[in-house]
């Protein structure tokens, strides 16, 4: 593949806050760790104050690399657009123009949050309806084995009938079976084990596009594993047509 990409986010390596000084020892000691302490907190509120605006600069770049780039005469170069995990109000120039790119034919691809993504408005935000669903929550990361719900799919064909692994599971807000073709789910959720239905990877078509997303990823092992990249792999060669696979919804086959 021929790739491009726009990154951008939170900048890693933020300043750390100083603990308070504990009430310990005499009142000479106490007050030099006084001292100490509102010089280190000095800092921090400027060390604080730099960080986000080189996080305000880093974001400027982005929605200027986006502007430049998912445009809707920019989209047009590309096959596929893959949202890695994104997360929130992404600032595209024209977000009705890329939606609309998919629903043309054009391929997306989704990994862990970008269910996160324009995620918490009334009505469900189209891009939602799009991806197929949204992130509403997850409890603590938890060992869980999921059920391949489709072993001939190019994502899947590699797992067996089931998938352990540890990672954050999400649950999710508007789901619903029959608009999606079922790749990976849960029947019981992952830390109350109460019973249900908990989709982790589907397919859909978009229009004439084809979705494809995961809500795994969010452990670095998980990244790393052979699975996890066979699965993420496979689903972007199902989403490109190069490799075939069903994408009727089960609940309504």
């Amino acid at each position: 593949f021929i790739l491009d990409y726009a990154r951008g986010g939170k900048l890693p390596g933020g300043p750390k806050k100083p603990n308070a000084p504990k009430a310990e020892g005499d009142e000479e000691k106490q007050k030099a760790e006084k001292e100490k302490y509102d010089a280190d907190l000095k800092k921090f509120d400027a060390d604080t104050a730099r960080h986000k605006e080189l996080e305000k600069t880093e974001s400027e770049k982005v929605r200027a690399v986006l502007a430049e780039k998912m445009s809707a005469a920019a989209l047009q170069k590309y096959d596929a657009v893959i949202f890695l995990n994104t997360t929130g109000d992404l600032p595209l120039p024209d977000k009705e123009a890329f939606l609309g790119w998919i629903r043309a034919g054009k391929a997306f691809i989704g990994a862990h949050s970008a269910t996160d993504t324009f995620r918490g408005h009334q009505p469900l935000d189209p891009y939602v309806d799009m991806i197929g669903a949204e992130f509403k929550t997850h409890g603590a990361q938890a060992d869980v084995e999921c059920m391949n719900q489709d072993p001939s799919h190019p994502a899947c064909k590699h797992l067996g009938p089931t998938w352990a692994l540890k990672d954050e599971i999400y649950i999710m807000n508007g789901f619903q079976r029959g608009n999606v073709h079922g790749l990976l789910t849960l029947n019981k959720e992952p830390n109350s084990k109460a019973a249900g239905d908990y989709p982790i990877a589907w397919c859909k078509k978009y229009g004439k596009g084809n979705v494809f997303y995961t809500s795994l990823g969010h452990r670095e092992d998980v990244w790393e594993s052979e699975k996890y990249q066979k699965h993420l792999l496979g689903g972007i060669r199902w989403a490109l047509g190069l490799e075939k696979g069903d994408a009727t919804p089960q609940a309504t086959r």
